[in-house]
């Protein structure tokens, strides 16, 4: 697979642990979900970075983690996103393409 493909699906892994970890909160039962997802995350991570450079590999990780988490507390837990937020949201977008352009 495309390491670019393998990192951007270790970082929807990562928006699946996190929203695990919320939904934890209500039923015990999510711990399996969340170490599953965080399994499948890591392992994906581990095998971007054979080919992408650490530093660019964990922050477009983290960037697709934070960027997806905000959007699913804002869609599936009605979390409030103000403007500033959307605006900060879409330069972390602009930087995770970046990165990708510079790598």
């Amino acid at each position: 697979m495309d390491p670019w493909l393998t990192l951007v699906t270790a970082g929807l892994f990562e928006v699946g642990f996190t929203t695990c970890l919320k939904l934890e909160q209500r039923s015990k039962w999510f711990i399996v979900p969340f170490l599953a997802c965080a399994a499948v995350s890591f392992t994906l991570l581990a095998e971007a970075m054979e080919t992408i450079p650490l530093g660019t590999a964990y922050a477009v990780w983290t960037g697709i983690g934070a960027i997806g988490t905000v959007l699913v507390g804002a869609l599936a837990f009605g979390e409030r996103l103000r403007p500033p937020a959307l605006v900060l949201l879409a330069v972390m977008v602009a930087m995770i393409i970046g990165l990708k352009v510079v790598s």
